[in-house]
């Protein structure tokens, strides 16, 4: 008994070097996109030198539309979720006919309604109502985009936080409310901190995927990395050495992000 409790407590070597070895190769591929990417600048300043100064601003709002948008993904996915597993009838429905819907509709399509067939129909509500603001409703194409996005991810958003839900035992909650708990201080206290660290991997991955799906704002008259490489394109007519570039700066958002997600997933671990 006591040897298997040292060995329980025991540090096992094989697997440090296995998670050392998994960190290592990660930071080698990012170094070695930003090692490329410093190449192709420094050693041909005509394009890659002015793209990078073209396409500055556009990444800055790629990145903060992409962290705006999952912030209130979040929210809106653990509302969802609870909605999903909820046992008034109306809440689930509602919350199954939103998720289903928006799941069933492309991306593409939601921004796009969201930015042409929106503002019009405010307008027109505001023509009706009589509500001068509403009836001059002018877009704002950022908001929109983050509305869009954050409505659809929010849905994907749920079914993960839903799914989380139901891995913990029932025995969690019953626990819970044997010691005189309500049923959200249950899932406040008990079952959500549970549920978000097995559903940390999968909300990584909306992240990475919502990075790159922000790309489609784009088309919404948002001057985001993608738009604004665009941009440099038509004016400079060299469409290959333009979207290299903007590959490999999505590249390096991506492996950066999926550095960031498998360090707290590492910090979880070593928590539980």
């Amino acid at each position: 008994m006591e040897t298997s409790d040292k060995n329980a407590g025991a540090v096992n070597p094989e697997k440090i070097l296995k998670e050392a070895h998994k960190v290592e190769s990660g930071w080698i591929l990012v170094g070695t996109v930003v090692a490329l990417i410093l190449i192709m600048v420094f050693t041909k300043p005509d394009p890659y030198q002015n793209m990078i100064v073209f396409m500055a601003d556009g990444l800055w709002v790629t990145i903060y539309t992409t962290l705006i948008s999952f912030s209130l993904v979040l929210v809106v996915g653990l509302i969802g979720g609870l909605g999903r597993i909820s046992k008034n009838p109306i809440i689930r429905g509602i919350a199954t006919v939103y998720v289903e819907v928006i799941r069933g509709i492309p991306l593409l399509v939601q921004l796009i309604f969201w930015y042409f067939a929106m503002p019009a129909i405010l307008r027109d509500l505001g023509t009706t109502l009589n509500i001068e603001s509403l009836a001059n409703y002018k877009t704002n194409p950022l908001v929109m985009a983050i509305i869009g996005l954050t409505i659809a991810y929010g849905a994907y958003m749920s079914e993960v936080y839903r799914a989380g839900i139901q891995s913990i035992p029932k025995g969690q909650m019953e626990a819970a409310r044997s010691l005189g708990m309500t049923y959200f201080q249950a899932m406040r206290y008990v079952i959500l901190p549970q549920a978000f660290r097995v559903i940390l991997p999968p909300i990584g991955n909306e992240l990475i995927t919502l990075l790159k799906d922000s790309s489609l704002v784009s088309v919404v008259a948002v001057a985001d990395l993608t738009r604004r490489g665009r941009e440099f394109t038509a004016t400079n007519f060299n469409p290959i050495e333009t979207y290299s570039m903007l590959a490999l700066l999505y590249l390096v958002l991506t492996l950066l992000t999926a550095r960031l997600v498998s360090y707290t997933e590492r910090i979880t671990k070593t928590e539980r």
